[in-house]
């Protein structure tokens, strides 16, 4: 499974970013995918998942404000993020929870499968 994010970029606070994971490799008709983060100092958090069905869950910092969704066609996930704020600051990561029952859950550790990263960076 290879994930490969873009996006990431540099942004005043109050602005959006829309970020895209490009996925291959794998055949599985039940996952669970999803954006994760990580900010220097910090523990790599979860953001916002979506499983194979459609259903979504997103951190409470986040509610309101980033959108996850999925082209099934295209084998990209997407997470448009709106009013970014500066403690959105950090390197986010997609990953995917496939090959055995998915779980729902924002755990990063239930993921087997990370791209690189893509840098975010907000600024007041």
């Amino acid at each position: 499974v290879q994930l490969v994010e873009s996006g990431g970029g540099s942004v005043q606070s109050g602005g959006s970013l829309r970020l895209s994971c490009a996925a291959s490799g794998y055949r599985y008709s039940s996952y669970y995918m999803g954006w994760f983060r990580q900010a220097p100092g910090k523990e790599r958090e979860g953001v916002a998942i979506i499983g194979s069905n459609g259903s979504t869950r997103y951190a409470d910092s986040v509610k309101g404000r980033f959108t996850i969704s999925q082209d099934n066609a295209k084998r990209t996930l997407y997470l448009q993020m709106n009013s970014l704020k500066p403690e959105d600051t950090a390197m986010y990561y997609c990953a995917a929870q496939v090959g055995r029952l998915p779980v729902n859950t924002l755990n990063p550790n239930q993921y087997n499968y990370w791209g690189q990263g893509t840098q975010v960076t907000v600024s007041s």
